[in-house]
């Protein structure tokens, strides 16, 4: 018969939960920031531009100085 909380899911979960504590506390995840991607007719393969706030890409793809332009989060470090 069974011992009902001391067997089962909520055994299970309060195992993983004190194992995830005994490895000490998670790792903090790495700052990201918003990348602008894109082409150039110097480099027609899509590449880094520069950090969002750094560069305009609405600014960037006005004046032709760039086109395909993404912005996409990536790791700042």
């Amino acid at each position: 018969m069974g011992k009902g909380y001391a067997e089962g899911p909520a055994a299970e979960e309060a195992e993983r939960r004190f194992e995830e504590l005994a490895d000490g506390p998670p790792q903090a995840a790495p700052e990201e920031r918003a990348a602008v991607y894109g082409s150039t007719s110097d480099d027609p393969e899509r590449h880094f531009l520069g950090w969002l706030g750094d560069v305009d890409p609405d600014e960037l793809f006005e004046s032709g100085a760039a086109y395909g332009i993404t912005v996409v989060r990536r790791s700042a470090g």
